[in-house]
C-alpha cells in the first residue's frame, strides 16, 4: 500500500510537469504567432545643431507602420505611405528644396530616424542649414 501511494504521488507529479510543459509551449507558440508582420517602429527627431549626437532635441515622435500606422506622429498614415513608397530609404525623402525663398542664415537643424524598418535596423541623420530649408526639403515624415 505504501508503494502504491508513492507511485500515485509520482504519477501526479509527472502529470503536473507534463501539463506545465504543454502550457509553456502554448505560451511560446502564441507569442511567435503575433509576428505576422516584420516590425517597423521608429523614433524621429528634429534637433538644433549640426551634430546628430549633440543636437538639442526640439521635437521627437514615434512612428509604427506595421501592422497598421500608429504612434504619436501627427499623420502616421501619410508618413508610413511615404516610407513604404521608398522602401524605408530616408535619403530618398529629402529633396533639394521647394520654390519658397529661405534665408541663408546658418542655424543648423538635424533630423534623425532610428529604429526598425521592415525588420531591419535603421539609423539616418541629415543636417540642413536652417529650419526653413528643412521644411522645404522634407516630406510629411518629418513634419511634426
Amino acid at each position: 500500500m505504501r508503494y502504491a501511494v508513492k507511485g500515485l504521488g509520482l504519477s501526479a507529479a509527472l502529470t503536473v510537469v507534463c501539463l506545465a510543459g504543454a502550457a509553456g509551449a502554448a505560451t511560446a507558440e502564441s507569442s511567435r504567432s503575433e509576428g505576422l508582420y516584420a516590425p517597423s517602429a521608429l523614433v524621429l527627431v528634429v534637433g538644433e545643431g549640426e551634430d546628430p549626437a549633440a543636437a538639442t532635441v526640439e521635437r521627437a515622435v514615434t512612428l509604427r507602420c506595421s501592422p497598421a500606422p500608429a504612434g504619436d506622429h501627427p499623420d502616421p498614415v501619410r508618413a508610413c505611405a511615404e516610407l513604404h513608397a521608398v522602401d524605408g530609404e530616408f535619403a530618398s525623402l529629402v529633396t533639394d528644396g521647394g520654390d519658397r525663398f529661405c534665408p541663408t542664415a546658418w542655424a543648423p537643424v538635424t533630423i534623425t530616424a532610428d529604429g526598425v524598418w521592415d525588420g531591419r535596423r535603421v539609423s539616418y541623420a541629415h543636417t540642413f542649414p536652417n529650419s526653413c530649408v528643412m521644411a522645404e526639403s522634407t516630406t510629411s515624415v518629418f513634419s511634426f
